[in-house]
């Protein structure tokens, strides 16, 4: 599954990359004013990826065709999984990430971020990738096939800083889900940064606020 993208560089050769995961339903138009948003100026130039998921039906959704990473098969997101249609996005997405290896850009210089369903992929991506990445961000998601992380963690991303933010009032994927993602990460000695805001499902200014600062630091 060949992954279309969206792809904006904040300057010539740009030394890191930051791919950003959509949530069910959008495209990868949805975090294009991400560009704007962050200050990374000292950073330097950054390669911005933001790709499209592929259609597919949606279960609790009557069927309907959408983008979507993985199939939701009921209202409670961890106890039915669509395991197929996750391990099918990480490989779709590691080959993002491989593609940005061949252009230069160096494992520890790949951020991976993604909203919602966007998150369950890039943390259930980022955690086993076999080279250690720069960071991965959680927004408004959770860890999906939990159970399996023990085993099919990466050594190398041991280490990884994780970044995760979640709104408080989320009627969507429910304020615990995401506590419970970082519960279950920090208690197997990931470096969890957690943010929380007075919000539903989606991205506050503040929350873009901290993860510039976030960004700046894990790229520096």
């Amino acid at each position: 599954m060949s992954l279309e993208t969206i792809q904006i560089e904040t300057g010539p050769q740009p030394s890191a990359t930051v791919i950003v995961l959509h949530g069910l339903g959008a495209d990868g138009n949805d975090f294009v004013p991400f560009v704007e948003e962050l200050d990374l100026a000292s950073v330097g130039p950054v390669r911005y990826v933001f790709p499209h998921a592929p259609t597919m039906p949606v279960t609790i959704n009557g069927g309907y065709v959408m983008r979507a990473w993985y199939d939701i098969l009921g209202a409670n997101l961890q106890q039915r999984e669509d395991e197929a249609g996750l391990r099918r996005s990480v490989a779709a997405v590691t080959a993002l990430i491989d593609a940005q290896r061949q252009r230069g850009i160096a494992a520890r210089r790949i951020v991976l971020a993604g909203f919602s369903q966007g998150c369950a992929v890039t943390l259930l991506t980022g955690l086993r990738h076999p080279e250690r990445l720069g960071g991965l961000v959680g927004m408004s998601g959770y860890l999906p096939l939990a159970h399996t992380l023990p085993a099919e963690g990466s050594p190398a991303n041991a280490d990884v800083p994780i970044f995760l933010a979640h709104g408080r009032s989320d009627p969507v994927v429910p304020f615990a889900a995401g506590k419970a993602t970082r519960d279950g990460l920090v208690a197997q000695g990931y470096p969890v940064e957690w943010h929380e805001y007075p919000m539903q499902h989606s991205v506050c200014m503040e929350e873009i606020a901290d993860l510039g600062r976030w960004l700046s630091k894990v790229l520096a």
